[in-house]
């Protein structure tokens, strides 16, 4: 059992200046969940808050985190969590945001919800691949200069990345032979497929995804850009997927196009190698698979 503690000193004095929330006394209790900060709900005046820690270095990844829930909450597709305060001590980050009374999806309800919440999202779009700044893909940076065209952003600013990551990290074998090949004939792949760059939340596994109190969907935990819709579709169907009823309100209400399944091998390898890069070993074999698949496809 965990039992609640008081923030430092330094962090409560900086937690009052960035919010103008008072600290001094507040109650920590250690949430469970995140791999990269350390969570926790604050109690302080009254009410409750969620506050994400982590070194002082990571600053620039809560920045990045404010930017993009802030993208999301002015499209008002979903509910998100608002932030309250940004900022460091001379040895520690911070994030405080809203605290949020949620569950995760589970009735088919709460599927279709979600699922027209997501199209409305997606219909968010604009005139370059990419976003205003560059931001982060769980802890690993995420690079998201303004490109023209879906393949090249694609080749350029996420699977070659993460290619070069893992080779640093001794993952090439089959895994950097066959890569090099798939690189060369994505844009092929793209040449009778025209994508949108729709609004994205970026990281949309269901662990990032959820049900407030009043059946609201929520989003968070964001690693926004735009981008082919496709991509936040496939990466959903990662890690352990959404209720049934989502799939089948999004696809009857905006069905994805032809070549689909191939895409999504194609955009959740992205995230396959990020865990491999972030994680290690365990995620190579997946990678290699997804590798082989993708250029024996793309090779006929």
């Amino acid at each position: 059992m965990t039992h609640p503690h008081t923030p430092g000193e330094r962090l409560a004095r900086a937690l009052e200046a960035a919010s103008g929330i008072a600290f001094a006394g507040a109650r920590l209790n250690p949430v469970r969940g995140g791999c990269i900060n350390r969570t926790l709900e604050v109690a302080a005046g009254g009410r409750t808050y969620f506050l994400k820690l982590n070194d002082a270095a990571a600053l620039p990844m809560f920045e990045a985190e404010v930017d993009g829930l802030t993208a999301l909450a002015a499209c008002d597709a979903f509910r998100v969590p608002r932030p309250l305060a940004c900022g460091a001590t001379d040895d520690e980050a911070f994030l405080l945001l809203e605290h949020l009374q949620l569950r995760p999806l589970a009735s088919a309800e709460d599927g279709r919800r979600f699922a027209a919440a997501l199209v409305a999202l997606h219909r968010d779009t604009g005139e370059h691949f990419g976003w205003t700044r560059d931001n982060y893909i769980g802890a690993t940076p995420q690079h998201n200069a303004p490109h023209d065209g879906w393949a090249r952003f694609l080749v350029e600013c996420r699977l070659m990345p993460q290619l070069r990551m893992a080779r640093a990290k001794g993952y090439a074998g089959a895994l950097g032979r066959d890569a090099d090949k798939l690189l060369e004939r994505i844009p092929a792949l793209f040449l009778d497929y025209r994508a949108r760059a729709s609004l994205l939340h970026g990281d949309l596994w269901n662990g990032n995804a959820a049900i407030a109190a009043d059946g609201t969907p929520v989003l968070f935990d964001p690693a926004v850009y735009r981008g082919d819709r496709d991509a936040d579709l496939a990466m959903s169907e990662l890690f352990g997927g959404f209720p049934a009823s989502f799939y089948t309100t999004y696809r009857s209400t905006w069905p994805p196009a032809e070549g689909y399944e191939l895409r999504k091998t194609l955009y959740n390898l992205y995230h396959i190698l990020n865990h491999l890069n972030l994680f290690g070993r365990g995620y190579l074999g997946q990678a290699e698979r997804m590798v082989r698949t993708l250029a024996v496809e793309l090779n006929r």
